[in-house]
């Protein structure tokens, strides 16, 4: 039986674990580094904006918001960064870890324009198991109706410039494209 809930810690490792196997990481890079920028700030800062998909075989993907980007990099950078640098000092760890560890040294920031309108963001994960049953409608749709009532006028995202698959999923879900710089593109909805 499948659900859908807000995590607890207890569901961390599984977070990290999909995480790691949606990002496409080389087998050799350390699983937690991932988890650490993409996944783990936002179970730690809300959690309540959070829901995992958890099957018979554990957490199967993820919605993961927040209701304004800006503040919320600044308390990654005041709370979740400080100790994970100390961690992972730049130049430590293999090669193929050197990108994570640069990531969170420097972590990604939101074009400003973006945000104007869209202050909140989230990331969304589903291992293949779980893709194509509706998981991904509805956890959108909850984080979104969930921002809307805290009075959050709109959320974007980033996405893979060339992941043709997830630009038409977000469209068909109302995300407009704001942004693209070849790489990842900006995709909006307006909440309200």
């Amino acid at each position: 039986m499948t659900e859908l809930r807000i995590p607890g810690l207890a569901d961390v490792p599984g977070v990290y674990r999909v995480c790691f196997e949606t990002a496409g990481m080389d087998a050799a890079a350390n699983p937690d580094l991932v988890g650490h920028v993409y996944a783990g700030p936002y179970v730690a800062r809300h959690p309540d904006l959070s829901q995992v998909v958890v099957d018979d075989h554990g957490v199967a993907g993820y919605v993961f918001g927040c209701p304004d980007t800006l503040a919320f990099e600044a308390w990654c950078d005041e709370n979740w960064w400080p100790s994970l640098r100390r961690q992972y000092p730049v130049g430590s760890g293999n090669t193929v870890d050197a990108e994570m560890i640069g990531l969170l040294h420097t972590p990604p920031t939101t074009p400003p324009a973006v945000l104007d309108e869209h202050p909140a963001h989230l990331h969304i994960d589903l291992l293949p198991r779980t893709q194509g049953h509706g998981y991904g409608r509805v956890l959108i749709e909850w984080l979104c109706g969930e921002l809307a009532e805290r009075g959050v006028p709109g959320v974007h995202l980033g996405v893979g410039s060339t992941n043709s698959n997830a630009i038409a999923f977000y469209e068909h879900l109302g995300f407009v494209t704001l942004e693209d710089d070849g790489d990842t593109r900006f995709m909006a909805r307006r909440l309200g």
